[in-house]
């Protein structure tokens, strides 16, 4: 299965948030995708820090940067989960 080009998710964020407003979602197919969606977004910024801090040669600063976002990542990933995590997400 091929990436969603641009248009394809930004369309597909925008029928998500349409289904979750007019109560369409009865098993939370698009509250799933806009949750991984919105967590992708600090992963990304952990990944983009990290490429940083390497190409830096290990700046302190950078380091800094990159444990923060990594702090926000998990703070984000613990509150949204009220369950067990799920395997393989």
């Amino acid at each position: 299965m091929g990436m969603p080009t641009v248009d394809e998710q930004m369309l597909a964020i925008k029928a998500a948030k349409i289904m979750r407003e007019k109560d369409l979602d009865p098993v939370f197919v698009a509250k799933a995708f806009l949750n991984c969606n919105y967590r992708v977004g600090y992963l990304e910024d952990v990944l983009h820090l990290a490429e940083e801090y390497l190409r830096s040669g290990f700046s302190e600063q950078v380091h800094a940067k990159l444990e923060l976002a990594i702090k926000k990542a998990k703070a984000k990933s613990d509150s949204n989960h009220e369950t067990e995590a799920v395997p393989g997400l």
